[in-house]
């Protein structure tokens, strides 16, 4: 499938892929510079919303990451720009560290609910207060639905159970916007000039990272690295291109096998 490919473009997760919290994953910088020696563009994918784009950057030039701004694509981003079109006025339920980069949207008399990783207000009075709105007939967007994500400590619930049971409770549909939603890859792409089908994925999410870029046409690496765990890459069909130990592995077979 892979060798009638040119392979234009890399799309690489960043938490659980090239670092968990403050620790980069063995050879990663290294990898990533000798993916930059050659002609494809790579950009960086993320559905964190426990920072914002600023502070993420900046957790990632202090791992001695070669990565600048315009090269991250955020789920942060897509959910402030779907904000901005409803023209809504969104009750924030995402981490104090990320509300830079809603700054200047109208929050007061909420009409709208944004939940993303929020682990300091997932807590009863502030869910009711969400439930409350969403029977008025607001909107809810979640950032993403992420079943649980990688901590140093172990793995944490995601906001996936959280927007599900926000669902439940109203019977309502949440507009998802961070990966594995197809906008959110093409969105990811559009920089780059690229088609799906020019361009790789890498992550260690089998369903968010890989079924996600997959379903838009690309090829997807899985890295047992992150949330990982054993027989993830039978959990989507189809079935991850290519499923490897870690980032630097994943590089070594585009270097090898698709340029």
């Amino acid at each position: 499938m892979a060798a009638c490919r040119a392979l234009k473009a890399v799309l690489v997760d960043l938490s659980g892929t090239l670092h968990i919290e403050d620790t980069a994953v063995p050879g990663a910088q290294e990898a990533l510079q000798r993916l930059r020696t050659t002609s494809v563009m790579v950009r960086f994918v993320t559905n964190t919303t426990k920072e914002s784009k600023k502070d993420l950057l900046e957790r990632l030039k202090k791992l001695q990451f070669d990565i600048s701004e315009d090269e991250i694509f955020t789920s942060l981003t897509a959910a402030r720009n779907l904000v901005e079109q409803k023209q809504v006025r969104p009750m924030l339920l995402v981490d104090d560290r990320a509300l830079p980069d809603f700054k200047g949207i109208q929050t007061s008399d909420p009409n709208a609910v944004v939940i993303g990783l929020a682990p300091d207000h997932f807590h009863y009075q502030i869910l009711n207060q969400a439930f409350r709105l969403l029977l008025d007939g607001a909107p809810l967007i979640a950032i993403h639905k992420a079943r649980y994500y990688k901590r140093q400590d172990g793995l944490a619930l995601g906001p996936g159970p959280f927007v599900t049971a926000l669902e439940h409770a109203t019977d309502t549909k949440a507009t998802v916007v961070g990966k594995p939603e197809k906008m959110f890859f093409l969105e990811a792409l559009r920089s780059t000039g690229c088609k799906p089908e020019e361009a790789i994925m890498i992550g260690d999410d089998c369903r968010d990272d890989v079924g996600g870029a997959q379903n838009v046409g690309m090829l997807g690496i899985l890295v047992k690295t992150g949330k990982y765990r054993a027989a993830d890459e039978e959990k989507i069909n189809p079935a991850p291109y290519l499923t490897c130990d870690s980032f630097p592995h994943a590089v070594d077979h585009i270097l090898q096998h698709l340029l």
